[in-house]
């Protein structure tokens, strides 16, 4: 495993997000810190760990590694007061983030990097408040990010280059596969190719061209299959044969902007609700969903080990 530029790491909001990272970063041998006002927040957090434990042992440890190097601390100053890298996970509430990061910016070492895990505010929103805006980034992780590589790393109008290359070598030796965005837009990247498939899902519901469970098969049987594997860029340019993308798009782009045109709007009334979840809960009718969620685990640890020992994969 990659040398870790850093050896203790604070974890600031220990909700589902947080208590995730903290079990990621305890796994490859750090000493974490965490803080959340939260009632009993400690006592979930370390039951959350230990429940993400098994998973991760399976994905390899490093030899430091233990959940013993876990502490806790009601106060956000006093985990920000050493550590070499903060991950804030708090609410997704303007206010209270920008508050949050002031008294992480306060408390922590001036060369400390503050990442927040904020899916939707960018870090020049969350920055506002800060003395020291310049190592502010958004780190946003894929959930779960004990498990899943991705994390998506931007910096606000006032972030310094150094942050960002920082926060990127640090998720790179953590074993993530970070990616740099070039500029500030709402939800980042995954989120807003998720958001483009849940709304033509959400529009077939509505228009009753399929039921939810064969929109959702359609995609864990089809294209969602080659996704896990290679990108929307590259799926279409294997489909293309010997020529690839360009040829792809010279026959098939009528087409595409075609449906383009077709998709559809939906706004997420009363009913199209309704439909939905009374979809999913038909889909999982008889199922036990502790299972499906551990089922699904061991077979994501199955398929990182296997993406793991297919270099030729980008």
């Amino acid at each position: 495993m990659e040398r870790l530029p850093v050896e203790r790491v604070a974890v600031v909001g220990a909700g589902v997000i947080g208590a995730s990272w903290a079990a990621c970063f305890l796994a490859r041998g750090l000493e974490v810190v965490a803080s959340d006002p939260a009632p009993g927040a400690e006592r979930t957090l370390r039951q959350r760990v230990a429940s993400c434990w098994p998973a991760l042992r399976r994905l390899g440890v490093d030899p430091q590694a233990s959940i013993d190097r876990l502490e806790f601390t009601t106060s956000v100053e006093a985990a920000a007061a050493q550590a070499e890298f903060v991950q804030e996970s708090g609410p997704e509430q303007t206010e209270m983030k920008q508050e949050l990061l002031r008294r992480l910016d306060g408390a922590a070492p001036v060369a400390t990097v503050l990442a927040s895990s904020s899916s939707g505010l960018p870090a020049t929103v969350i920055q506002e408040r800060c003395a020291h805006p310049e190592r502010v980034v958004v780190g946003h992780p894929f959930n779960p990010p004990h498990l899943v590589p991705l994390v998506e790393v931007i910096g606000g109008q006032r972030t310094e280059p150094w942050a960002v290359d920082r926060a990127i070598a640090f998720y790179s030796a953590l074993g993530k596969h970070p990616i740099r965005l070039s500029r500030e837009v709402p939800g980042h990247v995954a989120n807003r190719l998720q958001a483009a498939l849940w709304r033509e899902a959400f529009h077939l519901v509505e228009s009753g061209v399929a039921s939810v469970s064969e929109i959702d098969a359609a995609i864990s049987h089809g294209p969602g299959l080659r996704w896990a594997l290679l990108g929307p860029f590259l799926n279409l340019h294997l489909s293309g044969g010997e020529g690839g993308l360009r040829h792809v798009l010279a026959h098939l782009g009528p087409l595409m902007e075609s449906l383009w045109d077709d998709t559809g709007r939906p706004r997420l009334t009363a009913d199209l609700c309704d439909d939905a979840v009374a979809g999913v809960a038909q889909e999982l009718e008889g199922v036990d969903r502790d299972a499906l969620v551990a089922r699904r685990d061991e077979l994501l640890i199955e398929l990182l080990r296997a993406k793991e020992a297919a270099p030729e994969l980008p």
